[in-house]
């Protein structure tokens, strides 16, 4: 056995980490980025591209400050200023090995209710250009959020009057969450809450402020202790908080800035006109896959996203569900091979090394149904396509939310409308349509003929066959 030299992450130590690590001088970077909500996906995502610009040599003023404002992210702050602000990105591999790399653009992390103050005037500093946002998909609900609250909304909208005052030119607000139409969804509840704070702020958002939209892609499950464990073991690195991603990354992003922008097309983020096509690719194909994929998988025993992907009636189900109800609801994608796009999902799905959890997938599945399934079920309703498979997903969410599985084993259902959706769904073997008549979540989809046919049909084979049986159905009954 190899004796592996262990040295702890920071700057002191950063000479002696045996992986690739950042050559460009710290020190010289200055913040031109306020990112709200620094967790995996934003450190193996937006925060490479950038340590990535960093390093080609240039655009040093784009540092990177996080921002936290929730009480779990005092341990994010906790673990960089350990480390003086680096972490290690850790990509698997297909083929079981891995690469390593130590992440230096985030230059400064501020824990927003110990100074708001602080992160109010760094939000208006003339230098900061950009404001990011990964806060999930739940995290646009303005009405949930009170005006003396350290939020978000809060901070931004003080920094935004603050700017407005002083006749600084107003930041860019860019979503980089998995929301179709992220940049307008954030537009508008910046506008809606800055409007409640600050009469008249709203008009001068709508006229100085931009927030293109936005889609990224990359798979990121939880940090385990077993990737710690390897990234110490295998490469010599302890460090407390690393990332683990695929090595697949894409970010494509509208170039409509307020007040310049870094010169991402250098780190490989494609610039374009309009994100519209290539975030409805990538929503209601990998995002909505995934759900189409992880209650069955719970169901029916997997907790691996991997095993599950691997398994040939849960791809057959998955190729099938993208084929025949999302594509045709796709605008043209420019520069896109869609085939051969669906046909690496599969394979990055079935991954082994990033070893994603179904329960990952699994949770606050009301916020993640409504914005990428349900999109697909409403455009086939309307051009008369079909819905039988994402119906069956559907039901496979509300037989999960039962809270029990098919060995009898209590399911943990992790969900912000989990109070109200479980007692429905335990309801629903004496009333088949309880759960999706939830017009909060659902709409007016339980009116629709065809939809509440497919999706009854799949509830009741689920209950009555389980999950894997009626998988082996749908797939029968497609191909006949």
């Amino acid at each position: 056995m190899v004796n592996v030299t262990h040295t702890t992450l920071s700057r002191t130590t950063l000479d002696r980490i045996p992986i690739a690590k950042p050559t460009y001088n710290r020190d010289e970077v200055g913040v031109g980025i306020v990112h709200f909500g620094v967790g995996g996906f934003h450190r193996a995502h937006q925060a490479m591209y950038i340590d990535r610009l960093l390093e080609s040599g240039g655009a040093s003023e784009w540092g990177i400050c996080g921002v936290g404002v929730m009480p779990s992210d005092r341990r994010m702050k906790d673990v960089l200023d350990a480390q003086d602000g680096l972490y290690t990105l850790v990509l698997e591999n297909p083929d079981g090995t891995r690469d390593a790399r130590v992440i230096g653009s985030i230059v400064d992390y501020r824990y927003a209710p110990d100074d708001p103050e602080s992160v109010i005037e760094l939000l208006a500093a003339p230098t900061t250009k950009v404001v990011s946002l990964t806060i999930t998909e739940g995290g646009y609900n303005v009405n949930s959020v009170k005006p003396g609250d350290v939020s978000v909304f809060g901070l931004v909208a003080e920094a935004l009057a603050r700017r407005r005052d002083r006749g600084i030119a107003s930041p860019t607000i860019v979503s980089c969450d998995n929301i179709e139409g992220n940049g307008e969804v954030a537009r508008q509840a910046f506008a809606s809450f800055a409007d409640r704070v600050h009469p008249g702020l709203a008009d001068w958002i709508s006229t100085h402020t931009r927030f293109p939209n936005s889609m990224v892609d990359r798979i990121t499950p939880v940090t385990t202790p077993e990737v710690t464990e390897n990234l110490k073991n295998e490469f010599g690195v302890v460090d407390q908080w690393p990332v683990v991603a695929e090595p697949f990354t894409s970010w494509v992003l509208e170039d409509d800035f307020s007040d310049g922008r870094p010169p991402l097309e250098d780190a490989g983020v494609l610039l374009v006109e309009d994100v519209r096509p290539y975030e409805l690719m990538k929503l209601r194909l990998l995002n909505a896959s995934h759900q189409s994929l992880c209650y069955f998988a719970y169901l029916a025993g997997y907790r691996l996203v991997h095993d599950a992907a691997a398994d040939p009636l849960f791809a057959d189900f998955l190729m099938r569900y993208m084929d025949t109800e999302a594509t045709p609801t796709l605008l043209p994608v420019p520069g896109i091979d869609l085939p051969e796009y669906k046909r690496t999902l599969i394979e990055r799905f079935a991954n082994p090394g990033v070893r994603d959890t179904i329960a990952r997938l699994c949770f606050g599945s009301s916020d993640r149904i409504p914005k990428w399934l349900l999109p697909v079920i409403r455009a086939n309703l309307a051009s008369d396509g079909p819905v039988r498979l994402s119906a069956a997903t559907v039901a496979s969410w509300a037989r999960y939310a039962e809270g029990v599985d098919e060995a009898g084993e209590p399911i943990d259902v992790q969900d912000q409308l989990a109070d109200t959706l479980v007692p429905l769904a335990r309801s629903q073997r004496d009333n088949p349509t309880a759960f999706i008549e939830n017009t909060d979540v659902f709409g007016d989809l339980a009116s629709s003929g065809r939809f509440v046919e497919a999706y009854v049909w799949a509830l009741e084979s689920l209950h009555r066959d389980g999950a894997r049986a009626t998988l082996e159905a749908l797939m029968k009954e497609d191909s006949a």
